[in-house]
């Protein structure tokens, strides 16, 4: 799949240093815990963890696949699950 075909899928993410980026951006440091938390867990079921980062509010997230050194179908998967993640726990507030 192009860069072009995973940005359309994804296209709140980006593509920087070869790996899908993106940084969330929440109302507090739980609700932006709780992503992390519920994220880690789909994660770690799906064996394919996320380079991350947490500074209160904000989480940054990188994926790449590294065992094929590219961005792959489980970073696509693991990245829509995040946006929906996001997504319900912005409409909750």
């Amino acid at each position: 799949m192009t860069d072009s075909e995973i940005l359309i899928q994804l296209p709140e993410w980006s593509i920087v240093n070869q790996k899908l980026s993106r940084q969330f951006v929440f109302n507090d440091f739980i609700q932006a815990f709780g992503f992390m938390t519920q994220a880690g867990i789909i994660a770690e079921k799906m064996n394919h963890h996320p380079e991350w980062s947490n500074v209160y509010n904000t989480v940054n997230v990188e994926l790449i696949t590294h065992s094929q050194g590219c961005i792959s179908q489980l970073d696509i998967e693991l990245a829509t699950h995040m946006n929906n993640i996001f997504e319900n726990s912005i409409t909750k507030e």
